[in-house]
């Protein structure tokens, strides 16, 4: 449903077509009027056609422009600035024609320029005071939304908002057949009216239980339940209600399957708080493509969906879609980047995060996709120089991106330059001294050194950072072991390392080799024996150097 502008068309106005209009003007407010009472979609896609008819026959009939603007906002294929825009057209073509000003405010109304809306209402009622019920009543309520969206409305908005409603509730006993609708709270009768006031003086005033009770009555006494559905969402996402919240909008699009604005409300909230639903959310955002709005970041949320689904297929499919309709994103271009990733297509992976990079619309976030592409050329590719380059670069743009130092240093180490990788993890540790992991990664460079004193201090205080750390705790236990000969210290910490992870191998058998060196024969053939059986799972270990170990416990 791609935005349609309506355009007066130049053509005959001979006596023939302005029949066809009259015909085709007559039907659609007959389609309209069914539509308005029992809000079925085939009675707004006639009244609709028939509109469009009439335009087309004669583009000189103010009225179907604000009554077609108002059904296809509705159905989400316009927006509300073409909605004003057509308005205004209308108003062009017959400035004094009320309805047109009061149409026109409505749609200011809801973009929230609330002083340009009140000019439209106050003309409308200039040009017939006597008769002007229904336009202060609107004019009322364009007050209160006012007062409910704005911090700095004075008492002369409460003082309109009294004035108007209450001079145009008096009015409205000489203007009742004004009183049919045009849209939603806008145009229904007084009770429907009532109901929306009511409720939304107690939502100004926070009394929400109330305004719930109101707009749940108005559900049992009115056949406009899908508004009011929406309204006690609203209040039920407002008090964290969330499973009311989802209940009500469902019960919306069961009245309009295509209501885009619920459609919208009611994916976010299921990717939010229910994100093992995707299903529901993704029929959601299907249903919005539709509506051929904001179609590329449809299609972006699309692709996380599938994503989490690990859908690889069409999570690239969404996001090289969204990629398409907006080349220059860089939030696309780095989501495609990731799904072509994880489906190990590691070269178009390159192309898209190189591109997000590029673009970088923020250096934060930009070092953050340095770090993903460094990773692909150092964990896919085996290129370390593009690999350093990257990480340099990502650094150079986020200097207090902690995990860029630690990736950095572990390119480093995995090139055996030492030097470079101590001198990385340092920085990390300058920038961020509470976080155990550079401590820990700094500890095996510097043993891989010979630093034995500064590797022990290191494995200390990442031992201190994060006790529950099996690999610290272990690798702590090597240092007392192998570098300071104190098995009995040593032990300590490779049985720590064990009770935090009973499957670590290598920890029992370093266990095994420390109780060797005390003398526990017993123990270290226990240990020894579950690296064994642990061995033949992970596979880490030379199965035979351990069975040699415990063989040579029992030789005389």
């Amino acid at each position: 449903m791609s935005e349609q502008v309506l355009m007066p068309m130049i053509g005959t106005n001979n006596i023939e077509n302005k029949e066809r209009a009259k015909d085709s003007l007559e039907k659609a407010r007959i389609a309209h009027e069914k539509y308005l009472i029992g809000q079925r979609n085939n009675d707004l896609q006639e009244a609709v056609e028939h509109y469009v008819d009439a335009v087309k026959y004669d583009p000189t009939i103010p009225e179907t422009y604000y009554r077609l603007a108002t059904l296809m906002w509705e159905q989400g294929q316009i927006s509300i600035g073409t909605a004003i825009e057509q308005c205004k057209t209308a108003i062009s073509l017959s400035p004094s024609n009320k309805d047109a000003h009061l149409y026109t405010g409505y749609f200011m109304q809801l973009a929230q320029d609330f002083q340009a809306a009140e000019k439209e209402f106050k003309s409308a009622i200039d040009m017939n005071p006597l008769s002007s019920g229904r336009p202060r009543m609107i004019l009322s309520q364009s007050i209160l939304q006012k007062i409910n969206t704005q911090d700095n409305c004075t008492y002369k908005d409460y003082a309109g908002f009294l004035y108007y409603f209450l001079t145009g509730s008096l009015m409205l006993a000489w203007d009742r057949p004004t009183m049919k609708m045009f849209y939603k709270n806008m145009t229904k009768d007084v009770s429907i009216f009532s109901y929306n006031t009511v409720g939304k003086f107690f939502e100004k005033f926070k009394m929400y239980d109330s305004a719930k009770k109101v707009y749940e009555q108005a559900v049992e006494n009115t056949i406009h339940s899908e508004h009011f559905y929406n309204k006690i969402g609203d209040l039920a996402l407002r008090s964290k209600d969330i499973e009311t919240t989802v209940d009500c909008y469902r019960k919306v699009l069961e009245a309009n399957p295509l209501n885009r604005e619920i459609l919208i409300k009611l994916a976010t909230i299921i990717q939010t708080y229910f994100p093992e639903n995707t299903e529901e959310a993704i029929d959601c955002y299907e249903k919005l493509l539709e509506f051929k709005i904001d179609t590329a970041q449809i299609y972006y949320e699309l692709g996380h969906l599938y994503m989490a689904k690990e859908d690889k297929l069409n999570s690239v499919s969404a996001f090289k879609l969204a990629v398409d309709h907006d080349p220059e994103n860089p939030f696309f271009n780095n989501s495609l980047g990731y799904a072509y990733a994880k489906a190990e297509l590691y070269d178009d992976a390159i192309e898209h995060y190189q591109k997000a990079i590029s673009i970088n619309p923020d250096a934060e976030w930009t070092s953050i996709v340095c770090q993903a592409l460094g990773s692909i050329y150092a964990e896919q590719k085996g290129n370390i120089e593009a690999a350093v380059s990257t990480y340099q670069a990502g650094i150079i743009l986020d200097p207090k991106n902690y995990d860029l130092y630690i990736a950095l240093g572990d390119i480093h180490m995995a090139d055996y330059d030492l030097d470079k990788a101590i001198r990385s993890y340092c920085d990390a540790i300058t920038l961020n001294p509470d976080d155990y992991r550079a401590y820990s990664k700094v500890g095996i460079a510097l043993w891989e050194k010979d630093y034995l004193e500064e590797a022990l201090v290191a494995y200390h205080k990442a031992v201190e950072l994060k006790p529950e750390n099996e690999y610290a705790q272990n690798n702590l236990g090597i240092l007392y072991l192998d570098g300071l000969v104190n098995p009995e210290e040593a032990l300590e910490y490779f049985e720590e390392a064990i009770s935090l992870n009973p499957n670590y191998t290598l920890a029992y058998f370093n266990a095994g080799r420390a109780s060797q060196e005390l003398g526990f024969t017993n123990d270290a053939a226990h240990y020894y024996q579950m690296a064994i059986d642990l061995n033949r799972l992970t596979e880490e270990l030379d199965e035979e150097d351990i069975q040699a170990r415990l063989h040579s416990l029992f030789e005389l």
